[in-house]
């Protein structure tokens, strides 16, 4: 018999960008072992395969995108893509913090928020795709959530919003303008959608659980299409 979707799930789904066959994986890698009657129905064991997708699937996707580059020059841009604070942004982006699975403790501790967890899961969600769909199916989301990343992975880690608005100052450009086209979901789960706006180029948008991720998913949206369209004109 078909279960129906809890509506909270299927709404993350759409935001990482795979329906799951089985959504009993994607329950278990938002499942913290706080929640959890038993270590290996947590995270934990999906984390560790999602982390080792997640490298391969960078890798391949800056194989694609920077065939100019040097071995150094892809490990650099790699490990800032990979690391966990990276992950956490990915996650933020998701809106996985309202769907977390947490024991009442961790809950009150503020688990939702914690970097490091947050990072976790969105490596284990990568994982749990695997598992489910396949390297393709993998590989689908992470280039959906990391592409926008990319320009930004090869600097020294600034944000986003820091690196676009130096970006701008450098051509001697109007600061960068965020607009909010659009807020949807509950208030405990919300989703912000905006775009940036710079002078002379089309404008690029960027959504998350935040209004301040958000603005830095367009930030890095923005840097990531103008570094592609530069690596054009280049060859």
């Amino acid at each position: 018999m078909t279960r129906s979707r809890d509506k909270g799930l299927a709404d993350l789904e759409a935001r990482i960008g795979h329906d799951f066959a089985d959504p009993a994986l994607l329950g278990r890698a938002l499942t913290h072992v706080s929640a959890s009657p038993a270590r290996r129905d947590s995270y934990e064991r999906l984390e560790f395969l999602g982390d080792r997708v997640l490298g391969l699937a960078v890798a391949h996707m800056l194989y694609d995108a920077f065939p100019n580059e040097s071995e150094g020059e892809l490990s650099r841009r790699l490990a800032a893509l990979v690391r966990k604070e990276t992950c956490a942004e990915v996650a933020e982006v998701w809106g996985v913090g309202a769907a977390m699975r947490l024991g009442e403790g961790e809950a009150q501790t503020g688990g939702r928020g914690k970097r490091a967890l947050l990072g976790d899961i969105c490596e284990a969600i990568i994982g749990a795709a695997f598992l489910d769909g396949g390297a393709a199916a993998a590989e689908h989301i992470v280039r959906k959530a990391f592409s926008d990343r990319m320009a930004a992975s090869g600097q020294d880690l600034r944000d986003a919003k820091t690196a676009l608005q130096e970006w701008a100052q450098a051509r001697g450009l109007a600061t960068p303008r965020y607009q909010l086209v659009a807020r949807s979901g509950p208030d405990h789960a919300p989703f912000f959608e905006v775009v940036v706006e710079v002078q002379g180029f089309a404008a690029a948008p960027g959504s998350g659980a935040s209004k301040r991720v958000a603005e830095q998913a367009a930030a890095a949206a923005f840097l990531a299409r103008e570094d592609a369209a530069k690596g054009k004109g280049d060859t």
